[in-house]
């Protein structure tokens, strides 16, 4: 294989000190057996998820195909894994419902250019602001999902109304099938949790799947099969173009979707970006895995597929599985290629239970059980967001979830600064009475910096010193200009020291009244156009 190749699937060394050489047989089998894996893993997903959305089976296993391959190829994480999900599956079901599929391809295709235009724009980076106990809450949430989606299997074939966080209105299994099925669940996550104690020839969810599936053909077990939930067998994804007309009123019923779909598929790509990212040591990507993202929904539009975006639970199993490179990924879709191509009749034997098993030590591993035992431990407002973020997860969507977790933590954190503001006084023995402003200076904190001063009581000349604090936007500019009206109106001096020279250039009533000084600070203050021209001052 050329070096180029090489690099293009992950398989050379890096400056991170993440190593894979095609020149180890180990490492290649890893890979190809990983992608194996989440392989057989990804197919109940992709037909149950195609149900969700009411489109054909094949519609999930092409989406779940292509976003596999191009972001295997081309994403910001090697070994994540990209397919059609849930998430995205339960807000497409009222576009099909009231507009059918060919809608639906042509919102994917516009998502997908959405995407794109993210990662162009670097938009990416603002994943970083997500702060930890937001963290916490997806994956804790992610998690809870994951297990809710598997109960569908233990309904009856056939009677389950499979809904993007669980089963509803289906007929339960109930006596010896339902026991042998739990059994067959327990004995696949046995083998997942002991053959890594005795050997690693093999990844464990493979062993558990391939053990548990011959147990069942051999002694013909009536049990629950992939091939109960709808065939998988089909051809090569077909090119076509969405058949919508290109008028406005298109635009209408699809720009609403799209958006919503280009949001929520990016947040959980980003999302799962870090989480794998944390696992195996990798850094950076995010406006990379936004482009790629987005190409591959846009490739998919244009081939029958759903869109999609990261799968947190095959991404899970993938690096559980020692998949470390792009080829674990790229291997994975094209053994589910192939599965759709030649092995539907074999694939359609795979006992449901067997994947369930997988997907619930899936579930463990992912939920960050040390949560748990933090809860008590860090301060009210982390523990709560990481309940939140967890429970809104679970009753609506990621998306939703981590926007309201992104937004308590930071209306949590403005409100603690915004207390931090005091001032410290001082006389000078020349008699003016000097203010050290100590905390930041915002939106938040604007109103308690004007409360801090008593300018009917001060003495002629005030001095007010920001040595220690730090002016942050608009509100803390207005607040200084107000400052030095009062004083002005009151007719004694202000003088203000330690501010930046972007404050020099911004305030306009107050910047005559500046003290210029070789330790200044230097820092930008976020304004918008209105201050940046001296449009506006005290009083506006």
């Amino acid at each position: 294989m050329s070096k180029a190749l090489q690099a293009m699937l992950g398989l050379t060394a890096r400056p991170s000190g993440r190593i894979a050489d095609l020149s180890d047989p180990s490492r290649l089998k890893t890979e190809l057996l990983s992608g194996l894996t989440v392989a057989l893993a990804l197919v109940p997903e992709a037909v149950a998820f195609a149900f969700v959305a009411g489109v054909h089976p094949l519609v999930g296993l092409y989406a779940a195909f292509l976003i596999g391959l191009i972001t295997a190829l081309f994403g910001g994480r090697p070994g994540m894994i990209s397919g059609a999900t849930g998430a995205l599956a339960v807000v497409m079901v009222s576009l099909v419902a009231e507009h059918g599929v060919e809608y639906l391809f042509a919102t994917v295709v516009l998502m997908g250019i959405l995407q794109v235009t993210a990662g162009i724009l670097r938009w990416g980076k603002f994943i970083r602001l997500v702060p930890q106990p937001v963290m916490l809450g997806f994956v804790n949430g992610l998690a809870i999902v994951i297990f809710l989606a598997q109960l569908t299997q233990f309904q009856v074939p056939g009677t389950a109304e499979v809904s993007g966080h669980g089963a509803s209105g289906g007929e339960w299994l109930s006596g010896l099938p339902l026991y042998l099925m739990l059994a067959l669940v327990a004995l696949t996550m046995a083998i997942i949790w002991l053959l890594p104690r005795f050997t690693n020839i093999i990844p464990a969810p493979l062993a558990g799947i391939a053990i548990t599936a011959l147990i069942v053909i051999v002694f013909g077990l009536d049990v629950p099969r992939v091939g109960d939930m709808a065939s998988i067998e089909g051809g090569l994804p077909p090119f076509h173009i969405p058949a919508v007309p290109l008028n406005w009123e298109t635009l209408e019923i699809i720009v609403p979707y799209a958006v919503i779909l280009a949001a929520i598929g990016l947040i959980e790509s980003l999302l799962t970006l870090n989480l794998v990212g944390e696992i195996t040591g990798q850094r950076g990507g995010a406006s990379r895995e936004c482009v790629a993202q987005g190409a591959a929904n846009v490739v998919t539009g244009f081939f029958g597929g759903m869109g999609g975006c990261a799968m947190i639970g095959q991404s899970m199993i993938n690096v559980k599985s020692g998949g470390r490179t792009r080829l674990s990924g790229v291997s994975a879709a094209l053994f589910l290629l192939c599965f759709i191509l030649f092995a539907a009749p074999l694939i359609e034997q795979i006992p449901l239970a067997a994947l369930v098993g997988v997907m619930f030590m899936v579930v463990i591993g992912t939920f960050a059980w040390n949560s748990l035992k933090i809860l008590w431990k860090v301060p009210f407002t982390d523990a709560f967001v990481i309940v939140l973020v967890t429970g809104v997860t679970v009753a609506y969507d990621l998306a939703t979830a981590v926007v309201v977790g992104v937004i308590v933590s930071a209306l949590a954190y403005s409100w603690k600064n915004a207390t931090r503001i005091h001032a410290k006084t001082y006389t000078t023995p020349e008699g003016a009475k000097v203010y050290q402003v100590q905390g930041p200076l915002f939106f938040g904190s604007a109103a308690g910096f004007s409360e801090m001063f008593n300018v009917a009581m001060d003495p002629r000349r005030v001095i007010v010193d920001f040595d220690n604090s730090r002016v942050a936007d608009q509100s803390a500019l207005s607040a200084i200009e107000a400052l030095a009206a009062k004083y002005e109106a009151a007719g004694k001096k202000l003088e203000l020291r330690h501010l930046s020279r972007d404050c020099h250039a911004l305030l306009s009533r107050a910047g005559q009244l500046m003290v210029d000084s070789d330790d200044d600070p230097d820092y930008e203050v976020a304004v918008d156009y209105g201050v940046r021209t001296g449009r506006l001052g005290a009083g506006h």
